[in-house]
């Protein structure tokens, strides 16, 4: 589809001034999803939070609906333009495409380094004043970030300038995604059994677990270590409560109980392992299932980051990249998660993180029995986190310290 030609103004083409009446600051923000659910997970919530909290007008392009009509029900897929919770949004068709109405914000977000339409930044270079231009980075917890974070890059034609944007784990980042009410919200369900009652009843169509039982939330993507550990949850003494939310790792869930699936809405029981299929939840939904569980193994960026927030003892299984370079970004993680830990859970931990991603066989015992020192780490390492900064916080102080 042919980019859309700017229309014609009596001032400078694609013009939408900082200052306007209601004196909101205009966001775009351009997503391609290039896998799963992470680039359009990380740009909804941002999108949100942005709106929500700063009182911005966004607008987000993404060229997948599907994928995120996943995680947000009220996305239609058949509609070229639509509004959801106040933010615009646009089919983007393919790379050129700029969108069906051409006008440039004052803040421009290219997620991912996903490339904007070149009609949009030619758009951007005849605006009357230049637009903050964000290249919004993946999430990485390496000691190099901070020295990227805010670092600018002129365009080679245009007088336009890009300024890199690193969410990270340590100061001097942009940190990672966190809404005002977040704790408030978690701290509401941890006191509240009739609230945990009924999310249980909700989810599973039961009531809780015994009190001796591990609740375990498994959210991870095709795994070999799968069977391993779900063998030594079957013959263990103390119970196992699983709580499989729909998706690439059903499947071998369901082998391993000897279905030909495992969908939402299905339980099964080996020995001292019971399980339940849930239905994938949009993101609003989300938290209280980490909230739920004793552990989280989470994927990807957008669940590490909330299972962060969660307090809870979690396991990462981040997205495999050739050579294995994701595997020093999993060390770099490790490095911030573990900090204060004692030496043996310290071990136990970069252990069992790195079984999960390929290096070997995961070992449940030697992991869980450092469960309390896990615990009291996990709550430590939120508190540091949130010292940083929020990322959609950060990005508006920085966006508006340009705009001046």
């Amino acid at each position: 589809m042919p980019a859309h030609p700017p229309p014609s103004h009596s001032r400078r083409e694609s013009a939408r001034a900082p200052a306007k009446a209601d004196d909101r600051i205009a966001c775009d923000i351009f997503c391609a999803v290039v896998d799963n659910f992470g680039d359009i997970g990380v740009c909804w919530r941002l999108a949100r939070q942005l709106a929500a909290e700063h009182g911005w007008q966004v607008r987000v392009f993404v060229d997948d609906l599907h994928a995120f009509q996943r995680l947000c029900r009220a996305i239609d897929v058949d509609l070229p333009r639509q509004t959801v919770e106040g933010i615009a949004i646009e089919h983007w068709h393919e790379p050129a495409h700029a969108g069906d109405t051409l006008k440039v914000a004052d803040v421009v977000i290219e997620a991912f380094a996903c490339e904007l339409p070149p009609a949009y930044i030619a758009a951007m270079a005849r605006r009357e004043r230049a637009p903050i231009w964000i290249n919004l980075e993946y999430l990485s917890g390496e000691d190099w970030v901070a020295d990227f974070h805010l670092r600018p890059s002129p365009h080679p034609r245009y007088p336009l300038t890009k300024t890199f944007f690193f969410p990270g784990l340590g100061a001097g980042t942009g940190g990672v995604l966190k809404e005002r009410g977040l704790d408030s919200a978690r701290e509401a369900f941890e006191s509240s059994q009739e609230a945990r009652d009924a999310w249980w009843r909700n989810t599973t169509g039961g009531p809780p677990p015994e009190s001796e039982a591990t609740v375990v939330s498994l959210f991870a993507y095709e795994n070999p270590a799968v069977d391993t550990l779900l063998e030594q949850w079957r013959d263990q003494a103390e119970p196992t409560c699983l709580l499989v939310p729909e998706g690439r790792i059903s499947g071998a869930v369901g082998r391993f109980f000897g279905l030909p699936s495992f969908s939402a809405g299905a339980h099964a029981q080996r020995g001292s392992l019971r399980a339940h299929a849930l239905a994938f939840t949009e993101q609003p939904a989300y938290d209280a299932l980490l909230w739920a569980s004793h552990l989280n193994f989470v994927r990807g960026e957008d669940s590490f980051v909330r299972a962060q927030w969660a307090r809870r003892p979690f396991v990462w299984q981040i997205y495999p990249q050739a050579d294995n370079v994701h595997l020093q970004k999993l060390d770099a993680a490790l490095a911030h998660c573990t900090a204060t830990l004692p030496k043996a859970a310290r071990v136990s931990m970069e252990r069992f993180w790195h079984a999960w991603n390929g290096g070997g066989e995961p070992d449940w015992s030697d992991y869980w029995r450092h469960r309390t020192e896990f615990e009291t780490r996990a709550a430590a390492w939120a508190h540091e986190l949130a010292a940083v900064g929020d990322l959609a916080g950060n990005l508006a102080k920085f966006a508006k310290t340009q705009l001046k």
